[in-house]
């Protein structure tokens, strides 16, 4: 089974002439790969069918009984899929400065591809398909140790970087261009069903290891430091770092979450 056709045809899509362009000198360089890289990519009729193929390859297991066409079914005709995977890739290749290639973050990146199995069991969680969501939660989990509620709505050009130990609790939230690095926890700290756990605005950058709890609002373009433990509101365009955290200064620039500056010099102390 083939998806329905995407929305670009494959000589428009840059993006997708792009991964097989980089294929196919992966075919050169390292023959050894060549059939690995063929069945990911050269072989797959879109951007789309070539994720869901690695995305089954990874998480697929007989007991479970995940396939790359069950993917395809739940995914068919969802253009907004495709868009948001494409933005997710590029925020890749715009901010990770290992990333020379849009094939490698594609193949090989646990955050990548933990996300985008996300983006799948949201789809399922609005759909009322429940368990399947919480299966490929579990999935995920085990996969790429990245542990996301498929409740948690996620917005467009996501950046999630290293991956491992990432905890996003059920009735958290997420902005557009965001970015994330290893450890981060978006956790609870009451017992409020309705919104116990924060609310991450556009363009925030959250560092290694950070602790964001309770039904708090991260405001838009602001910086969570590394190993900080936020409790508290925090505003726009700020810095936070500490236990507990505390403004230290401005965001150091407009968009902390494209610039990836983890550095406190430039935030006026």
């Amino acid at each position: 089974m083939s998806l329905a056709a995407p929305s670009r045809s494959r000589v428009s899509d840059l993006l997708w002439v792009r991964l097989c362009q980089e294929a196919e000198k992966i075919l050169r360089s390292e023959p050894v790969l060549g059939g690995f890289v063929y069945a990911s990519i050269l072989a797959q009729p879109s951007l789309e069918a070539a994720l869901l193929h690695r995305l089954a390859e990874r998480l697929g297991t007989a007991a479970g009984g995940l396939s790359e066409q069950l993917l395809q079914k739940v995914v068919a005709g969802d253009n907004s899929f495709g868009h948001a995977v494409r933005l997710d890739l590029l925020a890749f290749l715009d901010r990770d400065p290992a990333t020379s290639s849009a094939l490698t973050p594609f193949l090989y990146f646990k955050g990548f591809q933990a996300l985008q199995t996300h983006r799948i069991a949201h789809a399922l969680w609005k759909a009322g398909r429940r368990d399947f969501a919480l299966h490929l939660q579990d999935r995920a989990s085990e996969v790429f140790q990245v542990d996301i509620h498929p409740a948690v709505p996620i917005g467009l050009g996501i950046f999630v970087d290293h991956a491992t130990g990432i905890s996003v609790g059920e009735t958290a939230t997420i902005g557009d261009n965001v970015s994330l690095l290893q450890g981060v926890v978006l956790g609870p700290s009451e017992n409020d069903r309705a919104g116990r756990h924060p609310r991450i605005g556009n363009g925030v950058m959250i560092g290694a290891g950070a602790r964001i709890l309770g039904g708090i609002t991260v405001g838009r373009c602001s910086r969570v430091g590394a190993g900080s433990v936020v409790v508290e509101d925090v505003p726009p365009n700020v810095t936070v770092a500490g236990i507990p955290a505390r403004i230290v200064g401005n965001a150091g620039c407009a968009e902390p979450s494209r610039v990836m500056d983890q550095m406190f010099y430039d935030v006026g102390l």
